[in-house]
């Protein structure tokens, strides 16, 4: 299946613009990144255009049509709105650049236009429309075909006229291959589901080819030209009211009115029953075509394309007069069936659970603030059911999880945590910094030096770099602390992180103590010992000495003895 638009991945991330801005919701958002959902869009390139990341992927058929110019005879049939992308008044000019990519003719869709137009009058004239609305916007016809066929008897059932102009151009050249050049994305599936055009080519692409074929309009321009062709009104088209213009006269009965962007078409869609006499001239982009998806942006805006495609038509008519207008004899009939999406449809209990998973449960909890990209909380429910959007998509919802596991997290910590601004006030202290810090009042918004050295977070700060587990005495409360100080990124503020280590700091102390008194006692003990080892010493010596005294004299006594005899 073909994608005719999608977005980046790369550049697409948790954005929800476009989602905001989609008119049906035709986005959802996977791992962060939004996707188009293809059954449900209508094409009209409104999230490309609000995208600020421009992560638009707009499918090109650059390829095939060169491939088509490459292998025979293929025909252009040109979008109106080339004057105000292109900057050129002469059509001459836009048909010989054409011929120089490999065109073998061109003409303007605006042929086609008048055709559609013509086949609208005879279709008023009949009076069986209560309104009628124009069928020449793919987006729009798509809206009604998905979202609101109830509407669908009053869409016009004749071709768009690009799908007119196809059918004049094949009938013109037999065989021939027919490329619509266009800002329109919607295009390229009304030109694949038409059967008669054979490529699409957005003007974008277009300006590419003419850059790497070094074709160049200005000088293109300075040649001469040959002017050919009749008045056609048809040439207004691209512009708003363009269609109503493009009438040599009315119709009795009807109001004609132009409703341009794709919120109030839907607005008047809505309503629809409501309203009778009304010839609706609808166009999904503001400006209508002029401002197409792929237009190519030139200065003063559609103001200025408005203009240019003003000028270029009035021209046009006050050069070649008013021509009787001879159908051609086609058959322009379109059937417009309806198209559904597909979608699931979640039970009113389905939508309750959902929604009571981000915390709403009563009416007053339905902020419908339109973060998360859908109008109300029951929409956004609605997604959820479909695989569209998931729950953490509520910005609200995740907020609040956020500042509660947070304000948890901190209150119940038990370590001492206090958060500064970047002049050192408390924006946040737990319970057990203030325990630590001797804190009795409400300490938000006061600065820490009222209750702390300030000098560590000055130097952190000023240093842009963190301190880790410094050991600090805290003479206020008598306690010890581990303190650790972490620089905000961005030079946002601080935060500290007090572990209390004055227990530990204590058994440190107690045991020093007990190992200095225990040093004390043994080397005591020792010099005991050595004073007694010397007493005892002392005392060996002194009766050894008596011993051997008392031994010799009683040797001689006893060798005296032995003499006498």
């Amino acid at each position: 299946m073909i994608r005719y638009l999608d977005f980046k991945d790369a550049r697409c991330k948790d954005c929800y613009k476009c989602l905001r801005e989609c008119p049906v919701k035709a986005i959802k958002v996977i791992d962060h990144h939004a996707k188009i959902i293809d059954a449900r869009c209508i094409l009209c390139g409104h999230c490309t255009e609000v995208c600020p990341q421009n992560a638009k992927s707009v499918h090109t058929e650059r390829g095939e049509v060169e491939a088509l110019l490459r292998g025979g005879k293929v025909v252009a049939s040109v979008a109106p709105s080339f004057v105000s992308s292109f900057g050129v008044q002469d059509f001459s000019v836009m048909k010989l650049a054409l011929g120089r990519l490999g065109f073998a003719d061109a003409e303007e869709t605006s042929i086609g236009a008048r055709e559609v137009t013509e086949c609208y009058k005879r279709l008023l004239e009949g009076k069986t429309f209560k309104n009628f609305i124009t069928s020449c916007c793919p987006a729009v016809n798509t809206l009604i075909e998905l979202y609101y066929p109830k509407a669908l008897e009053y869409l016009a059932p004749v071709d768009s006229p690009m799908v007119a102009h196809a059918k004049m151009l094949q009938a013109a050249h037999p065989g021939a291959k027919v490329v619509f050049i266009g800002p329109c994305i919607a295009k390229k599936r009304e030109a694949r589901e038409s059967g008669v055009v054979d490529g699409v080519l957005t003007f974008e692409d277009l300006s590419a080819m003419f850059e790497d074929a070094g074709i160049r309009l200005d000088e293109i321009a300075r040649l001469p030209q040959h002017a050919a062709g009749a008045a056609n009104r048809a040439k207004y088209y691209p512009i708003s009211r363009g269609i109503i213009k493009s009438f040599e006269s009315y119709v009795d009965g009807y109001e004609y009115v132009a409703v341009d962007g794709a919120e109030k078409c839907k607005e008047v869609l809505e309503n629809i029953e409501s309203l009778s006499g009304m010839f609706i001239e609808m166009n999904c982009c503001d400006s209508a075509c002029v401002n197409g998806p792929c237009s190519l942006a030139l200065k003063a805006g559609s103001l200025k394309a408005n203009a240019d495609v003003r000028r270029y038509a009035g021209k046009d008519i006050a050069e070649h007069g008013s021509v009787p207008f001879t159908p051609c004899g086609i058959d322009f009939t379109c059937v417009h069936e309806r198209r559904r999406t597909g979608d699931f449809v979640p039970t009113d209990r389905q939508l309750k659970e959902i929604l009571a998973k981000t915390g709403k449960t009563k009416p007053e909890d339905m902020l419908n603030c339109g973060a998360c990209g859908y109008d109300t909380c029951m929409e956004k429910a609605w997604a959820v059911a479909n695989g569209y959007a998931n729950i953490e998509m509520c910005v609200p919802y995740m907020r609040e999880r956020a500042e509660s596991m947070s304000y948890e997290i901190i209150q119940t910590s038990p370590n001492g945590i206090v958060l500064l601004d970047t002049d050192l006030n408390i924006l946040e202290i737990n319970g057990k910094a203030k325990e630590l810090l001797g804190i009795r009042e409400e300490a938000k918004g006061q600065g820490i030096f009222h209750y702390f050295n300030p000098t560590d977070f000055v130097l952190a700060a000023a240093d842009n770099k963190n301190i880790y587990n410094k050991k600090v005495f805290l003479e206020r409360t008598g306690s010890f602390i581990e303190l650790t100080i972490i620089v905000l990124k961005g030079g946002k503020g601080t935060y500290a992180v007090m572990k209390d280590i004055t227990q530990e700091t204590k058994s440190e102390e107690q045991l020093d103590k007990v190992k200095l008194e225990t040093l004390a006692t043994t080397d005591e003990v020792i010099k005991k010992q050595m004073r007694v080892a010397q007493e005892i010493a002392s005392l060996l010596g002194e009766t050894t000495a008596e011993t051997k005294v008392a031994l010799l004299k009683l040797k001689k006594t006893i060798q005296g003895e032995g003499g006498e005899k």
